[in-house]
């Protein structure tokens, strides 16, 4: 099924016969031959005049075959100009087309800005957070944005799909792809193939959610076919055959639990083959002991599955970890590459998913040619070539529920932020994560299992395990460099934190990666040499793109801190406000002049709390529901930028000004969830652990103990 808003629905029926139908044939026509003008920009060997993909292209390598800077012209790149943003999510992959520029920032609200000047030209809001409901409570809002035939296309909190005039901004059409009253919603960048547009979801750590993605035409958003990625009641029959395979795989009542398998990320096409690769989520929830009574690989989880293109049917799967209970999901970017491997050429899939190996795989077929590890691995000890399968290490599974020294952690080797292959030197270059996590199910049985105990907000409240960060391990990462044929390391530099961002390689010889220090760097392709870097005055996780105007070539970049990847000070040790981090794009090309204000870290402030008095069983209660805000406000109540630090907030000291906030939803627009199912009893308690946060924050910044923030606090 599918639906179009109101508005679509006159604008389309005024249109019928004119420049939308025209424009829908013309697509058709288009999607038929790799020579035509759209599929001209997206395929891998397109000129690089412009970046019209989250990845650039269709293989999603994120590479740019544009030269003109190089590493004999890096130390002339300065800055073109920068566009400040308000307050919301700002790492996303930025597009470009025929010298302008399409980005989405907070709640997919998406802007149109001329490339060379920066000057904005429309800016569209879809009023995602206002039309969220629960689901604003994931937390994340736009990860990136899709181009086709004169439209953009972004997904939205609220689930809907949106098709933006790419000239005008004004909407054309609008489906809602989620269903009514689930947990699903929508944060990774579309895909657009062949006059199609598809999209998957996010949503398996918070509810009983069945992983789909959806096709839409691309010119009228009329809905063309849907994959689900788990099998779901086998009473209500199978959808496919594919369906009824992967139901052998599963045991007991897995459907109540919804299965998982989202594809909230990764999506990548080959135009030669028509064939759509998914990257497949983590089970929901968890623990497979729970989900399935630990039994069977749980089919897709933690996969790649690819599919037919025009109909969405099944060609074949590879299981990165079959039977999955750790979060090591195989959401991550995937390049499409051929390679010569054992004096053969070869057509191949590259993935560095959360598991901690690096994997080569025949795209045609499916078979694994390779995998090794990238970091310390502790689950497993190899994959065996031959079955494709992991050998595990015993006591991975927590057997007894006792605890296993996770290596990588739950968060993984590699999280969303993109790898990149560049065909100049053969060698894909990776954010990588050295992190690990305690993980355990003590005390959770089958029997004892909710997905909300209690009265309790949906977002991720029991995932059947217990991921304990440690500390010590959690604030160390890498930029990689990795041949996929030889399978083994090139160079690797330590980068700050354990959280670095997405990656872009030119055929300038250079790789382009920012830093959670707020570094924007150009390294030398062959042996990492840093030859460039930019003070950005704020986190750089988001990817940079490099396009082409008036024969000039520029770099862009978005700056700012997300959800997600700033909930722990231990893995960003460094000082990010919310109210005053600089949000920009930045955009860089040769002989740039333009020049940032100068960067200023407000001191902290930590004002005295009179009226307080300690109750640590209150308290205790509120660090228990606490745990629903930490998405965006940090463990501990430490924040790192993705959200106001309420431990030096005002608020939680005023009992009606926070009921009006949080259950109340006077700052829904703003980004913030409306909690209408706590009690006036969880809110006193959330407020006394807030406030009795602020109190030890007070006391070791202000007394005679260390700061506990990287910077100077003040104190009345």
């Amino acid at each position: 099924m599918w639906a179009l808003s109101r508005k679509a629905g006159h604008r389309q029926a005024a249109m019928l016969g004119g420049m939308l139908l025209l424009a829908a044939c013309s697509d058709q026509k288009e999607a038929k031959s790799p020579g035509t003008a759209n599929d001209a920009h997206l395929i891998d060997t397109s000129d690089g005049a412009n970046w019209a993909a989250f990845g650039r292209t269709y293989g999603e390598q994120h590479y740019s075959p544009l030269h003109e800077i190089n590493e004999n012209t890096v130390d002339r790149l300065g800055l073109a100009w920068f566009l400040d943003l308000p307050p919301g999510n700002s790492v996303t992959g930025p597009l470009a087309i025929d010298g302008t520029l399409y980005f989405a920032a907070g709640y997919s609200v998406v802007r149109a800005v001329d490339a060379a000047t920066g000057r904005v030209l429309w800016t569209f809001d879809p009023k995602a957070a206002e039309a969220a409901g629960t689901r604003l409570r994931q937390g994340w809002g736009s990860r990136g944005i899709a181009w086709w035939n004169g439209l953009i296309f972004t997904g939205t909190q609220d689930g809907r799909l949106i098709a933006i005039n790419a000239k005008t901004g004004a909407e054309v059409w609008s489906a809602q792809t989620l269903q009514e009253g689930d947990d699903r919603f929508i944060s990774g960048p579309p895909r657009v193939f062949a006059g199609k547009v598809v999209i998957g979801h996010g949503g398996a750590d918070s509810g009983a959610t069945r992983g789909y993605v959806t096709a839409y035409d691309a010119a009228s958003g009329r809905q063309l076919w849907r994959f689900w990625t788990v099998p779901g009641d086998p009473a209500k029959g199978f959808e496919n055959p594919a369906m009824t395979m992967a139901a052998k795989t599963w045991s007991g009542k897995w459907w109540t639990h919804g299965g998982g398998g989202t594809v909230w990320n990764a999506i990548t096409y080959d135009p030669d083959t028509d064939t759509l690769f998914l990257g497949t989520g983590n089970g929901a929830p968890w623990n497979r002991k729970i989900r399935s009574e630990d039994k069977g690989d749980n089919l897709f989880l933690s996969s790649i599955v690819a599919l037919e293109g025009k109909s969405g049917r099944y060609k074949w799967h590879y299981q990165v970890n079959p039977g999955e209970t750790w979060d090591y999901n195989a959401s991550m970017d995937m390049q499409l590459a051929d390679l010569t491997i054992d004096g053969k050429p070869r057509k191949v899939l590259m993935q560095a998913p959360k598991n901690g190996f690096f994997y080569v795989i025949d795209r045609i077929t499916g078979k694994l040619i390779s995998a090794q590890k990238i970091t310390k691995v502790t689950w497993a000890s190899h994959i065996d070539i031959a079955t494709g399968r992991p050998v595990e290490t015993p006591g991975a599974r927590f057997p007894n529920g006792q605890p296993f020294e996770l290596w990588p952690g739950n968060m993984g080797a590699h999280s969303w932020m993109p790898s990149a292959y560049s065909p100049r030197t053969r060698l894909v270059y990776i954010p990588v994560r050295d992190t690990a996590s305690s993980i355990g199910d003590a005390g959770i049985t089958a029997a004892n299992w909710r997905f909300r105990p209690g009265n309790q907000p949906n977002i991720a409240v029991n995932l059947g395990v217990r991921p304990i960060a440690d500390a010590q391990h959690n604030n160390k990462s890498r930029l990689l460099a990795w041949d996929p044929v030889l399978q083994r390391a090139r160079w690797s530099l330590p980068t700050p934190g354990a959280w670095n961002g997405g990656i872009m390689a030119t055929d300038g010889g250079l790789v382009f990666q920012g830093q959670a220090d707020g570094a924007f760097n150009a390294y030398r392709d062959t042996d990492g040499k840093r030859l460039w870097q930019f003070a950005a005055g704020a986190p750089v996780l988001a990817p940079p793109i490099s396009y082409r105007v008036k024969g000039l070539q520029y770099v862009t970049v978005l700056t700012g801190a997300s959800t997600g990847a700033t909930m722990n000070q231990q893995e960003i040790p460094f000082p990010i406000d919310y109210r005053t981090q600089a949000r920009r794009v930045l955009t860089f090309r040769l002989d740039g002049k333009a020049q940032l204000p100068p960067s200023q870290v407000a001191a902290i402030e930590w004002p005295a709390d009179p009226d307080f008095k300690a109750d640590p069983v209150s308290a205790g209660r509120g660090a228990a529901l606490f745990v629903h805000c930490m998405v965006c406000h940090g463990v501990g109540a430490v924040a790192v930028g993705a959200a106001p630090d309420l431990r030096a907030s005002l608020v939680p000291r005023d009992a009606e000004a926070f009921k009006q906030i949080v259950q109340g939803g006077g700052l829904v627009s703003a980004g913030m969830p409306r909690f209408s199912e706590l009690s006036d009893a969880d809110l006193k308690d959330l407020r006394q652990y807030l406030r009795s946060e602020a109190a030890k924050a007070r006391k070791t910044a202000c007394g005679t103990s260390p700061t506990v923030q990287p910077r100077q606090p003040h104190c009345e």
